[in-house]
């Protein structure tokens, strides 16, 4: 390990890994430019951010790409490799065979928002949420998700990857969002109260450890704001459940294979 930049200098490859934010990545990206050698790649591991604007910062856009490892990432096989607008297509190459390498399965996609993953993964995690403030519960959400054969629910999900991080992303394009005000309104709640998941110990869940436990505060949370926001609770159903998550996900995915 190292704390210093120019221990870099002979790297051939340099992921950067700080949170959403842009301004902190493209200092790290100039300071890469400044002390890596000629010909390294440059990659970062942003989930939502425009990669072109992060290869703009250094003196060499064509030797920047984006490597997106999914949370947890010594788990997870997707690795989105993006491709900018500039990126060398010899530097693409190298980024896909680096991920068979790691054993991943590589996805070349362009710069938009969310490339595949998190464009696919915002209407998802929409309805999922909505559904709260309707009615459900969190367990309930998850339990028809993992019922039908997705590997996490939603809200365990957008535990283990941060509450505050969804929050800092949502921030970032809150211009391109839904502007209802019911939108995420429960994850916003959570992340007001510093229940960021499962590094803090509480998020829609409460957590010892790994060991996940429901939390009647959450059920309470999600009628005040209900009420706040004039929102009708009622019993749902499974299936209105299944649909309601799942079929976003085939229309969003729909949209991009036809070039929307």
């Amino acid at each position: 390990g190292t704390l210093d930049y120019a221990d870099l200098a002979d790297a051939d490859l340099v992921v950067e890994a700080v949170f959403e934010d842009m301004t902190a990545k493209t200092r790290v990206f100039e300071e890469l430019d400044r002390v890596c050698k000629a010909g390294a790649i440059l990659a970062s591991n942003t989930s939502t951010l425009d990669l072109d604007v992060i290869a703009r910062a250094t003196s060499r856009p064509a030797d920047v790409i984006g490597l997106h490892f999914f949370s947890p990432a010594n788990v997870m096989r997707l690795l989105e490799i993006v491709r900018g607008r500039d990126t060398a297509p010899e530097v693409i190459k190298t980024a896909v065979g680096l991920a068979r390498r790691l054993g991943k399965v590589p996805v070349v996609v362009g710069v938009c928002f969310g490339f595949v993953g998190n464009r696919m993964l915002e209407p998802y995690f929409r309805e999922g949420s909505r559904l709260l403030l309707e009615g459900a519960t969190p367990e309930q959400v998850d339990g028809v998700l993992t019922g039908f054969g997705m590997a996490m629910g939603i809200h365990s999900m957008a535990d283990l990857a941060g509450i505050d991080v969804g929050y800092r992303v949502r921030e970032g394009r809150r211009d391109a969002l839904a502007h209802d005000p019911s939108y995420q309104a429960i994850q916003n709640r959570l992340h007001e109260l510093g229940r960021h998941g499962q590094k803090s110990g509480r998020g829609s869940y409460l957590y010892e450890g790994r060991e996940r436990k429901n939390d009647p505060e959450v059920v309470r949370l999600c009628e005040q704001l209900a009420s706040e926001l004039g929102v009708t609770r009622r019993a749902i159903a499974g299936q209105e459940i299944l649909e309601r998550c799942l079929y976003p996900l085939i229309n969003e995915g729909l949209g991009r294979w036809s070039g929307r």
